[in-house]
């Protein structure tokens, strides 16, 4: 049986993963959250790895903000960055997978067509420079891994553009939404029966893979599949303190 520790458990993501565990009855489960193992910490992640056994860690823990990171730049960094660096070398250490999970936001939007694996990031806000910071800190070490990049996240779990529009949808007469960033959504669920799937069937043939529900779309797009009440559109660049890709749609290989 594969053993398989879940980090940042109490996530969209996380909760998604706890969500679909039953399925996959030949993979034990651990997941932790920010009260079981702090990631940030070196002595924390040393005892954890030493007292428990396991062959793969996915690590679904992340400083998701992008706005608020231009404001809090150290802890983004430090959990986008630092964490992943610790992680990587308790794998390397212990002879552990790793599975990171990274975003579209590594590139600048201007492409024009879906990015690939072979693109050069090239990021243009807080959130997304410190995701690749966390993607080159996991090279570095040279751990066995896989660094899996997603697009748009959404669910009906935790806090994301789902959840917030539907609550939004039931106390005003109408919505706002920006109709001129694109990105390729992608259901957290369906995120994580690609990360287990890969899992159960050891399957991760590269260091870098990338993973979304592969329709591009605009934000405005996804809510009119999310919700009936009457939505308008607006411009992004108006709206946020963190400057967005305006195309981040991600190339997924089929």
């Amino acid at each position: 049986m594969k053993k398989v520790l879940v980090t940042g458990a109490d996530g969209q993501l996380g909760l998604a993963i706890k969500a679909a565990k039953a399925a996959y009855p030949g993979i034990s489960f651990l997941f932790t959250g920010k009260k079981d193992l702090d990631v940030t910490s070196p002595k924390q992640i040393d005892v954890f790895f030493k007292a428990n056994r396991f062959d793969f860690c996915v690590n679904a823990a992340a400083y998701t903000s992008v706005d608020k990171a231009e404001e809090e730049i150290p802890a983004a960094y430090l959990l986008n960055e630092t964490a992943p660096r610790l992680l990587a070398k308790a794998c390397k250490s212990h002879n552990v997978f790793l599975v990171h999970v990274s975003t579209d936001y590594v590139f600048d939007g201007t492409k024009g067509t879906p990015y690939t694996i072979d693109d050069t990031p090239n990021p243009i806000n807080v959130y997304g420079a410190s995701k690749l910071a966390g993607e080159k800190a996991i090279e570095n070490v040279c751990c066995n891994y896989c660094i899996v990049r997603t697009s748009w996240l959404y669910s009906e779990y935790g806090t994301n553009f789902q959840t917030k529009i539907l609550a939004k949808a039931k106390s005003l007469p109408y919505l706002e939404v920006a109709c001129d960033l694109y990105g390729t959504p992608t259901y957290a669920p369906n995120l994580a029966a690609f990360l287990l799937n890969k899992i159960r069937d050891l399957a991760f043939v590269s260091n870098v893979e990338h993973f979304s529900d592969g329709k591009t779309m605009s934000w405005y797009d996804l809510a009119k599949q999310l919700t009936t009440v009457e939505i308008k559109t607006t411009t992004a660049i108006f709206n946020l303190k963190a400057k967005r890709p305006m195309n981040s749609a991600l190339k997924v290989k089929t």
